[in-house]
């Protein structure tokens, strides 16, 4: 993680499209800023280079990448405590331990990961932008950990890619996507792209909604200075694609985005 003080210039604004139902982006106060460079970053940063080397050396023999993952659990689980930040998960018998799906989230902020890790349980994949198996440590992670990489160079690579994520789901495991793309600069959900939807259809397995609230307001882009909350994790309910065609992968995603955008409102607040 990168530190910097700057704030967007939507900062303090609701959108006008949200209608009021978006969470507002306050200036952090100095002994936020100070509890937070001086105490937290350090214990986040050496936490992750401690969990970061071990599960590096256990790649060396983790294969199946499950030792692996457990690590990354428990580095998330201290990110969460570090943070002071608890996590209710509402609908958790909603997920089926174990089962191919595609679980979809909307994407605040970078302990939206953290969360994932911490409270899904049970092993999964993650769908992540190729530029990041080239940074050193996290390429190493992501490629010695199984995860998929997403080359979004030509739409060529782009189908070849979600081939990939196909072929993961289809060798029985699990996989997570942020549909948007990348977090969202005012707590406001953006578009989503299909390709979450469309490798669900292709292995056939169900397309699950999972909507995060209060990792905004913990830690928004360009502002990394913590605000302890409660968060939330709603798992929603599976929406099977048996018998769908990829051409129908827009409106799915469609379908998906109005779940998780209800979903966060509702929670919201």
């Amino acid at each position: 993680m990168s530190v910097g003080p700057e704030i967007d210039e939507d900062a303090g604004r609701v959108s006008e499209e949200s209608g009021g139902d978006m969470p507002v982006r306050r200036e952090v106060s100095g002994w936020i800023k100070a509890f937070t460079y001086v105490l937290v970053m350090p214990m986040i940063g050496l936490s992750t280079t401690f969990f970061g080397c071990i599960s590096l050396v256990c790649g060396l023999w983790d294969k199946a990448g499950r030792q692996q993952h457990g690590i990354a659990r428990v580095w998330a689980q201290t990110l969460l405590w570090i943070s002071f930040s608890p996590v209710t998960v509402i609908g958790l018998e909603r997920l089926k331990t174990g089962a191919p799906a595609v679980y979809c989230s909307n994407h605040l902020s970078y302990f939206d990961t953290p969360v994932l890790f911490a409270k899904l349980p049970f092993q999964f994949r993650i769908l992540a932008k190729a530029p990041l198996w080239k940074i050193p440590f996290i390429g190493w992670y992501l490629n010695r950990s199984g995860q998929v990489p997403i080359d979004q160079s030509s739409a060529r690579a782009g189908v070849t890619s979600l081939g990939r994520g196909v072929k993961t789901l289809q060798a029985g495991l699990p996989l997570m996507v942020f549909p948007e793309g990348g977090r969202a600069a005012t707590g406001k959900l953006q578009d989503m792209v299909a390709g979450a939807a469309w490798m669900a259809i292709k292995a056939q397995v169900p397309l699950v909604p999972l909507t995060l609230v209060g990792t905004y307001e913990l830690l928004p882009i360009h502002v990394y200075a913590l605000r302890p909350r409660p968060l939330k994790l709603i798992v929603g309910e599976p929406i099977s694609t048996v018998g769908m065609t990829t051409k129908e992968a827009d409106a799915l995603t469609q379908r998906l985005r109005a779940v998780i955008y209800e979903t966060y409102v509702a929670n919201h607040g």
